[in-house]
């Protein structure tokens, strides 16, 4: 992949080599991240499990001190008194049933994150096809099949993050924007990493996490010491 000028001077700034601390690799990423949009920070992990058995699955949810930087659009499958909690918590959309053929047929996916209550699984279980692979199915680990929507979506606004094993056993998310302080950024990688650790399978033998790398959205990666996990 060839990679413009810009990358290249980015990419002169790292030693490829090294492993950094966490603070260093962070503050690393803030100067590569050169774009004239605010970048997103992103942290790319590679865990010793292997995600075809069941008890080794990861995951989970978990709060970053300061949010994502984004703007997050919650959808919400409820019905009766909880339609009510649903919009004055502040969720962006609210229905039931109705909204089935608009996903489906009209392709409408201008949300970021799904919650539904339990009574309404059978309904959003139809649109599984469609929103299983983006990754906007709910789920009761990460806390987004609940019958406490308005938790739900006051964590969800608060920045509240999802992490889970893709198939070749990475977990990719976001730590916050280019435009954070080093400080913010340490804060949230050190809350995420405090959860998936807490989250480690106990049948995963050896080191569990193999390598950790964080960059910008058009920055380059940086390693961050992993061995100590």
């Amino acid at each position: 992949m060839k990679h413009g000028k810009k990358y290249g001077e980015a990419a002169k700034l790292v030693d490829r080599q090294k492993q950094y601390e966490p603070a260093e690799a962070l503050a690393l990423v803030k100067k590569t991240a050169t774009a004239k949009f605010d970048e997103t920070v992103e942290i790319h992990i590679r865990t010793g499990c292997d995600s075809r058995h069941a008890d080794q699955q990861i995951r989970g949810a978990v709060v970053l001190p300061h949010g994502t930087g984004k703007t997050v659009r919650v959808l919400v499958f409820a019905k009766n008194e909880k339609i009510d909690e649903a919009q004055n918590a502040g969720a962006d959309f609210v229905g039931g049933e109705e909204l089935i053929p608009k996903i489906q047929k009209e392709g409408w996916l201008d949300f970021d994150v799904v919650v539904a209550t339990p009574d309404m699984m059978g309904v959003v279980g139809r649109l599984g096809k469609v929103l299983g692979p983006k990754g906007l199915m709910p789920n009761p680990k990460a806390g987004t099949v609940t019958m406490d929507v308005a938790k739900a979506i006051a964590d969800i606004k608060a920045g509240k993050i999802e992490y889970r094993l893709d198939k070749a056993n990475i977990i990719h998310c976001p730590l916050g924007k280019a435009s954070f302080s080093e400080e913010q950024l340490t804060d949230n990688y050190n809350a995420l990493m405090d959860a998936i650790v807490k989250a480690r399978p106990s049948t995963v033998k050896g080191q569990f996490l193999k390598s950790i790398s964080v960059a910008s959205t058009m920055g380059p990666g940086v390693k961050i010491v992993s061995n100590r996990y």
